[in-house]
Parts: C-alpha cells; sequence; structure tokens
C-alpha cells in the first residue's frame, strides 16, 4: 500500500504542474504579464512551460525524483512570491501559502525520495 500512495501522490501534485504547463501554452500573456512585473521578458514563458511538463513527466517516472522534487519545490517557492498581492487581492495569499505547502511535500519526497514505482532510480 505504501508503494501506491506514494506513486498516487506523485501524480496528484505532477498534476499542478501539468495543468500550469497547459495553462502557459494556451494562455501565455498572463504569465508573460507577471514576468515582466520582476524585470524579466516575457518568452521565458516557453521554457517555464517546457520545464512544468518535464518535471511533471519526471515526477511520476523517474530518473531522480528526488532531484525534481527539490527543483519544483525551489521553484514553488520562486513563483510564491507572485501571488503576494494582499491589497490588490487577498485570495492570492492563500494560493501563495498553498505554494508553500506544495513546497513542503516536495521537499518529503525529496528527503525520502520514491518508492518502487518508478521507471529508473
Amino acid at each position: 500500500m505504501p508503494n501506491l500512495l506514494d506513486l498516487l501522490g506523485r501524480m496528484l501534485i505532477a498534476l499542478l504542474f501539468l495543468g500550469g504547463a497547459l495553462q502557459k501554452v494556451s494562455d501565455p500573456a498572463p504569465v508573460a504579464a507577471m514576468l515582466g512585473t520582476i524585470g524579466l521578458p516575457g518568452w521565458l514563458v516557453w521554457p517555464v512551460a517546457a520545464f512544468n511538463l518535464i518535471a511533471a513527466i519526471c515526477l511520476v517516472t523517474g530518473p531522480k525524483v528526488g532531484r525534481w522534487a527539490l527543483l519544483l519545490a525551489g521553484y514553488c517557492l520562486f513563483t510564491s512570491w507572485f501571488h503576494w498581492q494582499l491589497r490588490a487581492d487577498p485570495w492570492q495569499v492563500t494560493i501563495m501559502v498553498k505554494n508553500w505547502s506544495i513546497a513542503g511535500g516536495l521537499l518529503i519526497l525529496a528527503a525520502n525520495g520514491p518508492r518502487r514505482f518508478v521507471l529508473r532510480r
């Protein structure tokens, strides 16, 4: 049962990043605008979308699930600051805290590694 729960957990977390990749590809303008707010070029939306897609696949299938989990934890912490909009939209702060929580789960995965269901360790 722990092996199956581990796989299910990785799949659920990966869904978030898969959805993010699809969202960025289907409507890149909002992400490009967010990148612009911190002085980054909008075209970075494309490598970020590719990163989201590849990371989601590797989080579920391997290889190096622990390293992908660590990278994604850092990504969640970094991108959470886009949601610090306390006065403009207080609900965005909830999304920021959820990003921190996801990063926490990814750090646990990075520390413990995946169980049995990976293509390669």
